[in-house]
């Protein structure tokens, strides 16, 4: 006769409150903490290694150019073991400044202007040369008015607005030949995420809407496609980063049982 297996009573069972399986290893918080302090160091190193790379390379490049014209007498690595970089860089300082103080005398003005009409009387260099020159003189003068300030336009479709850089205003053989005889300026639209290409157009002032932001800026909101927004700190980026840290950590972490 087989033994009589033994019941629970009923209200005994119905207190019995079944036991949850023990939580798995928290690894998924691990996860997270090391996920958000790489994004963290990231965003700390990267700008800092890439200006750094930037810079060496251009530091390279002067010197690559300049080092051929220096005589081995005069160069630092014939009596040092090591090469110095930036020295060719900073004989291509010495030597622009000293060709502009030359400039500035009598005896270096002439001297430019016999340049410059030897290099009218050449067919194929003469325009390049015109063409390089107002560019820097555009560029690099004091008193030009050249990408300082910066605009929107409604481009390219009603209700959708482009960040523009504007420029000089147009000539007088331009505006004499624009439909419209009202003020125009000169305005540049860059591309994302390349600022370099873009679109160049003369547009009525009463049509753009400037703003009180610089063209750094403009340019970051730009190469960035709009995740850097003019007035960004790079502090509260941070910050917002840490708290994220945070609330992901105390999300991953179990509570105590009761």
């Amino acid at each position: 006769m087989s033994p009589e297996i033994p019941t629970v009573p009923s209200d005994v069972e119905d207190s019995i409150v079944p036991t949850e399986p023990a939580a798995p290893p928290v690894a998924s918080s691990g996860r997270g903490r090391i996920r958000n302090y790489f994004l963290t160091g990231l965003i700390v190193a990267g700008p800092v290694a890439i200006t750094v790379y930037l810079i060496w390379s251009f530091v390279t490049w002067v010197d690559g150019l300049v080092r051929p014209f220096i005589p081995p007498a005069f160069r630092p690595e014939t009596y040092l073991p090591v090469q110095i970089p930036g020295f060719g860089l900073i004989i291509a300082f010495l030597a622009l400044t000293l060709l502009g103080f030359l400039t500035a005398n009598l005896v270096g003005r002439k001297m430019v202007e016999f340049s410059e009409r030897i290099l009218e009387r050449m067919p194929v260099v003469r325009p390049l040369y015109r063409g390089l020159k107002q560019v820097f003189e555009t560029l690099f003068s004091k008193s030009g008015s050249t990408f300082r300030t910066v605009g929107l336009v409604e481009f390219p479709a009603p209700g959708m607005w482009s960040l523009v850089f504007l420029s000089t205003p147009p000539g007088s053989d331009i505006t004499a030949r624009l439909p419209s005889q009202e003020e125009h300026v000169s305005v540049f639209m860059p591309c994302t995420p390349n600022p370099t290409t873009g679109f160049f157009f003369f547009v009525p002032r009463r049509e753009v809407i400037e703003l009180d932001i610089p063209v750094e800026a403009a340019a970051k909101l730009i190469m960035t496609a709009g995740m850097i927004q003019p007035g960004g700190n790079e502090q509260n980026r941070l910050a917002a980063l840490a708290e994220t840290t945070r609330t992901a950590k105390a999300m991953h972490t179990v509570a105590p049982a009761d």
